[in-house]
């Protein structure tokens, strides 16, 4: 009997964040690295107004098998990778079940309405709260903290997806990182971003070991 990479077919991910966080970079790099094992990828992406912080979505259907389409169907959502919480709750009403992992970075980026004065933004406890009535399995990260105290804040995606390899939910972990990342950025930045990767995983393990 062959033994199985994913936990189901197909394995139903989902990125989600503003643009500017680096959501799509992230999506297909690990669509890469899970390619590079042999195993089916299809990448689906939607985007807001993404100039202006809007919302931007990855699909990823990861199967052993074969190809599916792009888009999750409602409600069947494995992972939530969320590299801003209030699309966590988001993406959760319409993709989410009580089964679903969630991935969250705790830091906001508010929207134009909300800065300008005409919409409000929940509290970040509040996220943390409807998140967990919709399931109980999930990590906060503070990843945009971290990737700031490391000098680029742009490496916030790149210690999510660090979260994401500590969950052992895909097999995704910091070789395989390594070696997408040898191929897409300039080798003097491999260095940070292997650091950025094996941080978001060590923050990940320690908010587990915490909530449990």
């Amino acid at each position: 009997m062959t033994k199985r990479t994913i936990l189901k077919d197909p394995y139903n991910i989902i990125i989600t964040g503003v643009g500017g966080q680096g959501n799509v970079m992230a999506s297909r790099m690990l669509g890469s690295a899970l390619s590079r094992k042999g195993l089916f990828v299809t990448i689906g992406e939607t985007f807001g107004v993404s100039q202006r912080g809007g919302s931007v979505m990855s699909h990823l259907r990861v199967s052993e098998t074969s190809a599916w389409s792009p888009q999750i169907p409602a409600g069947q959502a494995d992972v939530v990778v969320a590299l801003e919480p209030a699309e966590a709750v988001r993406v959760m009403a319409v993709y989410g079940n009580s089964g679903v992992k969630v991935i969250s970075n705790t830091r906001p980026i508010y929207p134009v309405g909300v800065i300008a004065g005409d919409m409000a933004y929940p509290p970040v406890g509040k996220i943390r709260e409807a998140l967990l009535e919709l399931t109980k399995d999930v990590v906060f990260v503070e990843a945009t903290d971290e990737a700031m105290k490391m000098g680029q804040p742009i490496l916030g995606n790149v210690i999510m997806m660090g979260a994401l390899a500590a969950a052992g939910v895909i097999p995704f972990d910091d070789d395989d990182f390594k070696d997408v990342l040898s191929e897409t950025i300039k080798p003097d930045r491999i260095d940070m971003n292997l650091r950025a990767f094996a941080r978001g995983r060590e923050m990940a393990l320690q908010a587990s070991r915490s909530n449990g």
